[in-house]
């Protein structure tokens, strides 16, 4: 299980046929990178791409910042090669796109034992089809080195004929599925990308709604995205004192053989301070991770 208190605002997709970007990717603001090799690399590309991506993470400079390696399915002409290359990388994560059941899991897993990928290396699912929503508890209770789930939103939408709206309801049964599933097994979660870059305000609204959902942070296809997505999926300060409040008066109460009390006249219970203790923990790993940028 992947670590619940590392901060995943804002993950940005890197195209690693992009070598200029590569570079760049390793002073910007984001929490987390996706280096990608499938729907941001050209097939006659993808060989290369392989290439830059190993020889940019040997180099080093990417800091605190949580690095994935989006491969190209297993059934494609690339996707061995992807992943077995992947797992020689220094990185926290492979991200599988399209998978539909938790074999595509094992037979990643398999394929990663054997190219001798480090225990810590874990595996990411793409969930953008119908079929996807449908086996998201199959897929989440999959095991082993599963580290947790993106949402691929703009295939979802194509997938079920629908439109991609600001409130996204077509796809809220989609998005509560994964959610569910994802939470239940205690697996990190991120949203879709936002692919309007004019529309800021639109983007502001998608990150507040997907914290609101319950999402740990947002997939961004460019820089310009990450200082909202940071805002937005971070504790507030409002929010963060109020929780260090319930904490210590709870813990006070627990002293005097009290189990329920009042702050501010707010009925706390063990739900509220367990939430309380999540939220300041990762306002912590947000302050050291931008600490030591």
């Amino acid at each position: 299980m992947t670590n619940d208190a590392r901060p995943r605002r804002s993950v940005l997709y890197m195209p690693g046929s992009n070598a200029r970007a590569l570079e760049k990717g390793k002073g910007l603001g984001a929490d987390a990178l996706i280096l990608d090799l499938e729907d941001a690399v050209a097939p006659d590309a993808k060989a290369v791409a392989r290439a830059q991506i190993g020889a940019a993470v040997k180099a080093g400079g990417y800091g605190h910042r949580e690095l994935i390696v989006r491969v190209n399915g297993l059934a494609t002409p690339w996707g061995r090669d992807d992943l077995t290359a992947a797992c020689g990388f220094a990185v926290d994560a492979v991200l599988l796109p399209k998978v539909e059941n938790a074999d595509t899991v094992h037979q990643a897993e398999e394929l990663m034992d054997g190219a001798g990928a480090p225990p810590g290396m874990s595996i990411w699912c793409m969930m953008e089809t119908p079929l996807a929503m449908l086996h998201a508890e199959d897929i989440a209770t999959a095991g082993g080195r599963l580290g947790g789930f993106v949402m691929g939103t703009s295939d979802l939408a194509a997938d079920l004929h629908a439109a991609h709206t600001r409130d996204r309801l077509p796809m809220i049964t989609g998005l509560g599925l994964c959610i569910l599933a994802a939470r239940a097994v205690g697996l990190p979660i991120l949203d879709g990308v936002y692919l309007d870059l004019e529309d800021d305000e639109g983007f502001e609204y998608a990150c507040g709604q997907g914290a609101e959902f319950g999402f740990d942070g947002k997939t961004l296809i460019h820089p310009k995205q990450i200082e909202a997505a940071n805002k937005e999926f971070a504790p507030s300060a409002d929010e963060i004192e109020w929780s260090r409040r319930i904490i210590v008066a709870h813990a006070e109460a627990e002293k005097e053989g009290q189990g329920v009390l009042l702050v501010d006249g707010k009925l706390i219970e063990n739900l509220h301070v367990n939430a309380a203790k999540r939220l300041v923990a990762m306002a912590e790993a947000i302050a050291a991770a931008e600490g030591g940028a």
